[in-house]
């Protein structure tokens, strides 16, 4: 029972380390961008994402109550098709990310703080933080380089494990709606994930999004929608 018990909470870190960043950021993106909704401003969103072995369904609601401040709740569900150790995965989390510097051109900078809990459905559980750095440079052409630096701290059953996580992403617009995004993230003692995605606007704030990508001896994917209003 201890193997099987340590085998799962190895199998919770990797997970939860596997990104630079808990949170997705403006999909299909897993580096952040330093911005935030407009004060009063709402968001919904949702999505399938795959990596590696595990896949599943992934949301967020997200609010504004004032200026550079926003506050996001997340959720997902999802399953490690592992054929040694298949389980089914929850998730709860938080976000707050407040960027007290933006630019329409130029350099635009804040700060993102995460908690999430995960837990293997009648298992063991994990229980994560993140502080990152968001910095994001306008160019006047359209072009937007985002750059993450953070730590992640993770407890999964009182063993402890934390890394310094990175993040570099490119968003350029092809036309008014569509947008392509190339990017590249990783976590201390880890190889760097790279991933090619797509964004359109197919109407006022409503938005539908994919990306794909490898790294680490495995693929990851992710297709979403995704509203602000």
């Amino acid at each position: 029972m201890y193997c099987k018990g340590m085998m799962r909470n190895a199998l919770m870190v990797s997970i939860l380390l596997a990104y630079a960043g808990f949170a997705r950021a403006e999909r299909p993106m897993a580096v952040d961008d330093a911005g935030t909704l407009d004060r009063g401003g709402a968001k919904v969103e949702f999505g399938w994402a795959k990596d590696g072995k595990v896949r599943g369904f992934e949301g967020a609601v997200g609010y504004a109550p004032i200026d550079d401040l926003e506050l996001e709740f997340d959720f997902g569900r999802a399953r490690d098709h592992e054929p040694a150790h298949t389980e089914t995965i929850r998730a709860l989390g938080a976000v707050v990310k407040w960027v007290p510097l933006k630019s329409d051109v130029g350099l635009s900078a804040g700060l993102k703080y995460e908690y999430i809990n995960e837990r293997v459905l009648g298992d063991a559980s994990a229980h994560g933080q993140a502080l990152t750095g968001l910095f994001t440079w306008s160019f006047e052409a359209g072009p937007l380089l985002h750059v993450n630096l953070g730590r992640e701290w993770v407890d999964a059953d009182d063993d402890g494990d934390a890394a310094n996580v990175w993040g570099v992403g490119l968003d350029v617009p092809l036309t008014e709606q569509l947008h392509v995004t190339v990017e590249t993230f990783g976590a201390q003692h880890a190889r760097p994930d790279r991933q090619i995605g797509l964004r359109y606007e197919i109407a006022e704030g409503l938005k539908i999004s994919g990306a794909v990508g490898r790294g680490n001896d495995r693929n990851i994917a992710n297709v979403g929608v995704a509203w602000e209003f």
